[in-house]
């Protein structure tokens, strides 16, 4: 008994041992217990912080899509967005789609109540914001565009090279080089042949001739196919040496030409080339 109490019974030093261990160990829980106590109210207030300011942005969000919605429109053209953000079911929708679609217009609130079928108190809601557009007199709009249409064209083969560049895309070269093929030819036959200058792209070509087109035919002196010599027929528009030399032979193999056309038997003369022949040749 006396050696069981013995390992119980401590002398003064060994009691104040005990008492700053223990003491020391109150101390490390306390300060342990703190810090996770300030930990999670640091997170609480991060998530609350969070919450906060995400509660800020769906309320501002919440305002600026107030503000889209609710300004002056025409209900002519509204998206399923915006029909639903106005407060319009899907059949209401659908029914000013349908409606659209053959190309009718609403022309007031009542047309659009009438058409989609909403309520008096959601018309009384939105139709202050609706704005239709104001309806010109078809009559006036109709001379006014005729008279907008209206161009004076001129003859292209009395057309100046400055005239020439008030065209988008002839500039000075182009504008003489346009006057110069022109020479060359003796004049334009056909508005056609405004594509064979080299250089002018087709969009150009088409603009020139929304201004400038053949109003009066060249005066041409055409020769005879049928005595014309090589050398002169090398001296026409469209006609090379190979070509001549073609003509030369078709025309003495048969003895004579008596059509055009007949050249058509030449090999590579297309119907293009032979029409464009045609306007500096002739049967006698």
């Amino acid at each position: 008994m006396r050696s069981l109490r013995s390992h119980f019974v401590f002398n003064k030093q060994e009691r104040s041992g005990i008492f700053f261990l223990l003491l020391f160990l109150v101390a490390i829980q306390s300060t342990l217990y703190y810090r996770s106590f300030k930990s999670e109210t640091s997170i609480r207030s991060a998530y609350l912080l969070a919450l906060e300011s995400r509660l800020d942005s769906l309320k501002r969000l919440e305002n600026v899509q107030k503000k889209s919605i609710f300004y002056r429109f025409n209900p002519n053209f509204i998206s399923d967005f915006r029909a639903y953000s106005l407060g319009m079911d899907v059949e209401e929708t659908d029914r000013l789609f349908s409606f659209r679609t053959g190309g009718k217009y609403l022309n007031s609130a009542r047309d659009f109540q009438s058409v989609t079928g909403v309520s008096d108190s959601l018309l009384k809601e939105i139709s202050p914001y609706f704005r239709f557009p104001k309806r010109k007199n078809r009559k006036s709009a109709s001379v006014a565009t005729k008279k907008k249409e209206v161009i004076r064209i001129k003859d292209l083969n009395q057309v100046k090279a400055e005239e020439l560049q008030t065209i988008r895309g002839v500039g000075l070269k182009l504008s003489e080089r346009i006057i110069k093929y022109r020479n060359y030819l003796g004049g334009f036959s056909l508005d056609e042949q405004l594509h064979e200058v080299y250089g002018l792209r087709k969009e150009v070509v088409e603009r020139t001739l929304l201004k400038f087109r053949v109003l009066s035919l060249p005066e041409i002196k055409k020769q005879n196919i049928n005595t014309i010599s090589l050398r002169d027929l090398t001296t026409l528009p469209y006609i090379n040496y190979e070509d001549a030399k073609k003509i030369i032979s078709f025309r003495s193999k048969f003895g004579r030409i008596n059509s055009i056309n007949e050249l058509t038997k030449i090999q590579d003369f297309s119907a293009e080339k032979i029409t464009r022949i045609g306007l500096y040749l002739k049967i006698d």
